[in-house]
């Protein structure tokens, strides 16, 4: 199993009902389910869109308790889009991370882990839909169309969603050491 390093550059949740945009927070604890009062909180969810081989409503494991994006991808969605910055509330982002460009082709299986001994196991890439993209356009109006075209900027580039492997305590400053999961498939 690779190694890589990350540091924490922001905490956030999205405690508000009427928004999935977050805040910035400086300290959590993770929960098996992710971070008590997000909107994402909870081990199980229903299924919706994402998961179209189960009945709309259908209750489900929760793969999307916490969602991470790297500080390099925002900045290559920021200029793809051409403006100044993307920041990670208007994507609905728990966790901003820096020193790990790659972060959205992180594998399925592959974890971070923090100094509280947290872990997070990686549940795959969060697909870009046009909502951050309306989010980001309310920041510049004087550009065209940048929620259907936030959807193209973001592939690849809009983060990961994570499951909470084991609770503890995370920090805005923590470094972080990622697991990445490069075990070929048996089944082959």
């Amino acid at each position: 199993m690779k190694k890589a390093q990350a540091s924490i550059q922001a905490l956030l949740i999205a405690d508000l009902p009427e928004t999935f945009v977050t805040r910035r927070i400086p300290k959590t604890l993770f929960e098996f389910g992710g971070i008590r009062g997000d909107r994402h909180f909870g081990i199980t969810s229903k299924a919706d869109s994402r998961q179209p081989m189960y009945p709309r409503g259908t209750e489900i494991l929760n793969r999307r308790q916490i969602t991470i994006v790297s500080e390099e991808e925002l900045g290559q969605i920021a200029e793809e889009l051409g403006v100044e910055k993307v920041l990670p509330e208007w994507l609905g982002a728990n966790l901003l991370v820096k020193g790990f460009p790659g972060l959205t082709q992180l594998t399925q299986g592959s974890r971070i882990l923090f100094p509280s001994v947290a872990g997070l196991i990686c549940m795959g890439e969060n697909m870009p839909c046009t909502l951050p993209g309306e989010e980001i356009q309310k920041y510049y109006e004087g550009h065209e169309k940048i929620a259907t075209r936030f959807v193209k900027a973001g592939f690849k580039r809009r983060g990961i969603v994570c499951a909470v492997e084991r609770p503890g305590i995370i920090h805005e400053s923590d470094e972080v050491q990622i697991l990445i999961n490069d075990y070929s498939n048996p089944m082959q």
